[in-house]
């Protein structure tokens, strides 16, 4: 498989686009994401589309989410199909929009006219320590998943690791009736009520290989309720409901972990795992985590199958855009009868294991 066009939307100081088309002869930088996928041939010319939009300088709306151009570019892909009466799959990096009319005017286009549409984080798809999955049909009442960073950014990859989990329970997912979210006090607040469980909140700490520790010197040290309070002086909570009424809770921790960690109560009994995402610390070195999702890519565009369920990322991206919703409005709570999506997870798990 070749790489043979790119177009990048706006070129920074530290653009890798030129230098990458300098050492590959065969890669073509292009002027517009049409001549990207025709290669100056005015039909598509190519098997599959990535669509990447991030890292560039876009606005934000009052909310704080950036409005980074997926949709604008998915538009001008289908445009593409449409005048070339073909369509190819395509691949969109994390959630579909920050709006969510157009994430949904996205699935139902790929649908309608009939091409694989893929979307979402790596998190799902890389290795796991242990390596384990949710038994497929298992009976769920509770999940949380505990990793770090911003809302409207990492967010989506805390909700896409858990979702990727309590799919497979017995069911299958039943869509979600509403989300509330809190900060800072009310954070701490809505933990010493019981909005979500402490034990799962304890067992994902564990798993987590960056755990900030209780105790100056030693590792694996919990730290107290008030070193956490220290550690961690803006919590983000994601609380919500599924329509079968399993609950799910998003907690992003910066200052207690910098990693991802899943635990849920399953029949009794608590299973918990850690999403293995090994960063380079000093961002020189290989960041290998992709390699599970390209795989994945490239195994759509050979077969024409999306091994990834496209409403998984649809209900993961009205969970974010609710999300940061209830933290704009006063941490209120959000119905979200939009978020009724029901679907079926594959049996077979499609995260890396060697």
């Amino acid at each position: 498989m070749d790489l043979v066009s790119l177009y990048v939307d706006q070129i920074g100081a530290d653009d890798l686009s030129k230098e990458r088309a300098a050492r590959h002869p065969g890669l073509r930088l292009c002027k517009t994401i049409s001549e990207a996928l025709t290669l100056g041939t005015g039909k598509l010319a190519v098997d599959g589309v990535v669509v990447i939009a991030e890292h560039g300088d876009y606005p934000k709306t009052e909310m704080g989410q950036v409005k980074y151009p997926r949709y604008e570019f998915f538009q001008k892909t289908v445009e593409v199909f449409r005048s070339s009466g073909r369509s190819v799959p395509v691949f969109n990096d994390k959630h579909l929009s920050w709006n969510w009319k157009w994430a949904k005017e996205m699935y139902d286009t790929s649908r309608t006219m009939g091409f694989p549409l893929m979307a979402g984080s790596s998190l799902p798809l890389t290795w796991r320590t242990p390596s384990i999955d949710l038994p497929f049909g298992a009976k769920l009442q509770e999940a949380v998943t505990l990793c770090y960073g911003n809302i409207d950014g990492y967010d989506i990859h805390g909700l896409e690791a858990m979702q990727a989990m309590v799919e497979r329970r017995t069911g299958g997912e039943t869509g979600v009736k509403w989300l509330q979210a809190w900060r800072g006090a009310d954070f701490w607040a809505a933990l010493r009520d019981g909005a979500w469980s402490r034990k799962l909140m304890e067992a994902a700490m564990y798993r987590s290989h960056t755990l900030a520790s209780g105790r100056e010197g030693f590792a694996g040290v919990p730290p107290t309720p008030e070193q956490l309070r220290k550690m961690v002086p803006d919590p983000i909570a994601y609380c919500y409901e599924h329509n079968d009424g399993l609950k799910s809770t998003l907690l992003l921790m910066n200052g207690l972990v910098a990693d991802c960690n899943f635990a849920a109560q399953v029949e009794g009994l608590s299973i918990s795992t850690q999403m293995y995402l090994p960063m380079p610390p000093d961002r020189t070195s290989l960041a290998n985590f992709f390699s599970p999702q390209v795989n994945h890519i490239e195994r759509m565009v050979l077969t024409g199958q999306a091994a990834i369920p496209l409403e998984r990322t649809l209900l993961t991206t009205g969970l974010t855009a609710a999300g940061v919703e209830s933290l704009f409005r006063s941490q209120s709570v959000m119905d979200t009868p939009h978020l009724n999506i029901v679907y079926q997870a594959p049996v077979e798990s499609t995260y890396w294991r060697t």
